[in-house]
């Protein structure tokens, strides 16, 4: 069997100023479909993590990063894919969230993330950011 190819994304854990993260929810037809995560996106040939991340921010929840810095990078391989997470905390943004892709979006605290379903390589930032609380 051929190995598979890395899927390489930038992920912002967003925190506003009440301490709480912008979650979203994938879409029904994507892969982990129907499932809450933290936004962003693939990293596109020649393109930085930083600039992804601003990018994907910027296109599906209009916002824009004003200061970032890398949390961690998770590696995970599902049946069907393996994922790079390169993982980045956005402590300053601009603009209004907004699901631009029809996606569903909420603020949820700290202590409240464990209650949403996440993807299986979500689950070391969730387990980082419970063990900052």
């Amino acid at each position: 069997m051929a190995s598979q190819p890395v899927v390489h994304v930038a992920v912002g854990v967003v925190e506003n100023t009440r301490g709480e993260f912008l979650l979203s929810r994938r879409a029904a037809h994507q892969h982990q479909g129907n499932l809450w995560e933290f936004p962003g996106g693939k990293v596109e040939a020649g393109e930085t993590v930083q600039d992804a991340l601003a990018r994907e921010l910027r296109e599906e929840m209009n916002l824009v990063v004003e200061e970032s810095a890398p949390l961690t990078v998770v590696e995970h391989a599902y049946s069907d894919k393996r994922v790079r997470l390169d993982v980045w905390t956005v402590t300053r943004f601009s603009g209004q969230v907004e699901g631009l892709e029809g996606q569903e979006w909420r603020w949820v605290p700290r202590h409240q993330l464990e209650a949403y379903p996440f993807p299986q390589a979500n689950e070391p930032i969730i387990e980082r950011l419970l063990a900052e609380d």
